[in-house]
């Protein structure tokens, strides 16, 4: 299948279009990591947080430890460090929460800022990209087996400008099974898909 016309200015607007299809991808690629980069510098504040819950967390465990030594009332000393403890692990794991939180948000943010305009933009390139490369391949098939198809497509779609620069009668003769006449408005089909209009190049092509 051709991914481009042979006619040098349906061409160059296929690159332009192909360009700007990678640059709008990189585009928003960029724009999603700096938002992703941007949104995880929120999680700063959640990861001071687990740390000083683990720091207290590990004081409290130390104290705890010293506190059983103590004879008779070790236990009853090492409780309320035991319970500090516990209370200091509860608020790092309340840090290491808002850090996942903020990770995930930062992923679904980057996610969707590059999906929704990439996805926008593919669903107008792509039918038109793989519609020209469809019509083409049919339109060199038609050119060798059956140009009358073409014709008759010219006459039914081509801008009037077109059809009105082709010698006068140029219809009545196609009607009439004149060759000359039904190449003509072959050619007309041909070129609006920027191909060949002769036949040998036609052949050649693709």
């Amino acid at each position: 299948m051709p991914l481009y016309a042979p006619s040098p200015a349906l061409r160059g607007r296929q690159l332009a279009a192909d360009l700007g299809m990678v640059a709008w991808l990189v585009l928003w690629v960029v724009v999603a990591r700096t938002v992703h980069g941007a949104v995880l510098a929120l999680a700063e504040p959640g990861r001071a947080v687990e740390d000083l819950g683990a720091s207290v967390a590990g004081s409290m465990s130390s104290a705890a430890e010293a506190a059983e030594d103590v004879p008779v009332v070790g236990d009853d000393l090492a409780g309320p460090f035991e319970a500090l403890g516990s209370a200091a692990g509860s608020v790092g794991g309340a840090g290491q929460a808002a850090q996942d939180a903020v990770g995930t948000l930062a992923t679904v943010l980057a996610v969707v800022l590059v999906v929704l305009p990439v996805g926008w933009a593919l669903l107008r390139w792509l039918p038109w990209r793989l519609g020209w490369a469809r019509a083409a391949v049919a339109a060199r098939r038609l050119a060798a087996a059956d140009p009358d198809v073409l014709a008759a497509r010219a006459l039914a779609t081509a801008p009037l400008s077109r059809l009105a620069a082709l010698p006068p009668g140029t219809a009545d003769a196609w009607r009439s099974g004149d060759p000359a006449a039904t190449r003509a408005l072959a050619s007309v089909e041909l070129a609006r898909l920027g191909l060949p209009t002769t036949g040998d190049d036609v052949r050649r092509w693709g």
